[in-house]
């Protein structure tokens, strides 16, 4: 297999990732800026540089003053978390009790998904000045099309065959979000709780589309096929390693382990390793763990802390996220931690836009400063853009998870109308009472 052949990702992209692991590469800038240039060029030599640079790059040595500990493997892993454990409430829920927050949590993930799917890829300005424009600024509710007039029409062009508010048909729309929810749920259906990783992306290949995969995961899938084994697919050649895609894949592990995470940081990190690595993995694991929290205890602070138990005490994403815990208890305004996100990662480039601590940051935000409320949390998680879609879904799977169905109003819960469509073979349209069930049956395994 050809090096300059797989090699159609942004050169730019990897340097920044192999910049934040630490490497030896500054001097290398403005070389990754000039190939960037030339990336669709049809000149050959140029995909022979970027090649060649990519290389260079994943073989420079990580600077000795690199103050973070980042391991790939479970076990590693699991020695690098923190000596001091936040203890749970004790598992006491009875099934009745689960159901209520199984159907929250199915619900909760759906519309917050579709609140943020319509504005995907908006930068904060545009967003913030979108909302002003039809008077939902700060975001209180979904976003209408009967909401637009000329000027919102001109302001959005790019946008306007979205799915709003208003004018979703039948159902919840195909999106990859709820795609991997229900992939993960056919998963354990197949292959039962001690699923392997080679099962996960032996089963995207046979259940989801190439073209239904985004960044990390179509790299890893495309690699997989050309036959590079797990773990490596998910690191050769791919700059996305550390961005979003594994921690959207990973909340059905949550529901099926209430308070248990560790169990369900596990599973996540089986599933996270096909594509991604290290911080790319911790957010996994981190997202899992703290759905199952979620289920035993109503702070979001301390569902929080049992996440972040499951993963490296010294890595970047819990530097970053603890930042955000930081400004919560000082009494900040949300705003002072949104700065701090943009200050940490640039939402115009993909890299910081797309990368797992950013999103965390915002997921974790968005949980302390909505308090427990699900229509606040979403809309915090959607309103200051970055990955819209993927945080309202993880945020709104977390409250429902905590809070149970009730918490998920009718006015949420009125667009999808309890259905999902996926795009995962021989499953395609199903109903938010076939996933509660699945999710039952999944749990008494």
């Amino acid at each position: 297999m050809s090096n300059k052949l797989l090699w159609k990702a942004s050169p730019l992209i990897e340097w920044m990732q192999c910049k934040d692991e630490g490497r030896d590469v500054e001097r290398l800038h403005a070389l990754a800026k000039e190939i960037e240039e030339h990336e669709y060029t049809t000149d050959s030599s140029f995909g022979e540089a970027a090649a060649a640079l990519v290389g260079e790059l994943e073989n420079a040595l990580i600077l000795p003053d690199f103050p973070y500990d980042e391991p790939n493997e479970l076990e590693a892993i699991r020695a690098a978390r923190p000596a001091k454990r936040h203890e749970l409430p004790q598992m006491t829920l009875g099934e009745d009790d689960l159901l209520r927050r199984w159907r929250g949590a199915w619900e909760g993930r759906m519309a917050g998904c579709l609140l943020g799917k319509p504005v995907e890829g908006m930068r904060s300005p545009t967003l913030n000045k979108f909302l002003e424009l039809t008077n939902n600024y700060p975001m209180n509710r979904f976003i209408r099309k009967s909401d637009f007039s000329e000027q919102v029409i001109a302001e959005i062009n790019p946008w306007m065959d979205s799915c709003w508010g208003d004018n979703v048909a039948n159902g919840f729309p195909v999106d990859d979000d709820l795609n991997y929810t229900v992939f993960a749920m056919d998963l354990i259906r197949r292959r039962g709780k001690a699923f392997t990783s080679e099962d996960v992306i032996g089963g995207w290949c046979g259940r989801i589309p190439a073209f239904a995969t985004f960044t990390a995961e179509r790299v890893a899938y495309r690699n997989y096929i050309a036959g590079v084994p797990v773990p490596a697919c998910g690191s050769y050649y791919n700059p996305y390693r550390e961005y979003i895609g594994a921690q959207i894949r990973v909340d059905y592990y949550g529901y099926i382990h209430p308070g248990n995470p560790e169990m369900a940081a596990e599973m996540a990190w089986r599933d996270a390793r096909v594509s991604h690595v290290k911080n790319g993995i911790y957010g996994a694991m981190f997202i899992a763990a703290l759905i199952a929290a979620a289920a035993v205890t109503d702070s979001p602070l301390a569902a929080i802390e049992a996440g972040l138990d499951e993963i490296p005490e010294k890595c970047r994403l819990r530097m970053y996220v603890d930042k955000v815990i930081a400004l919560w208890k000082e009494g900040r305004p949300w705003e002072d931690a949104y700065h701090t996100v943009q200050q940490d990662f640039d939402e115009f480039t993909d890299y910081g836009w797309c990368h797992a601590a950013a999103n965390c940051m915002i997921v974790a935000a968005a949980l302390l400063w909505g308090g427990g409320d699900y229509g606040k949390s979403v809309c915090l998680a959607v309103q200051h853009a970055y990955d819209t879609d993927c945080n309202g879904a993880t945020v709104g799977s977390i409250i429902g998870m905590m809070k149970g169905i009730d918490a998920v109003s009718e006015e949420w819960r009125t667009p999808c109308r309890g259905i999902i469509n996926t795009i995962v073979y021989g499953k395609g349209r199903v109903t938010v009472d076939d996933m509660v069930k699945a999710t039952l049956d999944a749990y008494r395994l």
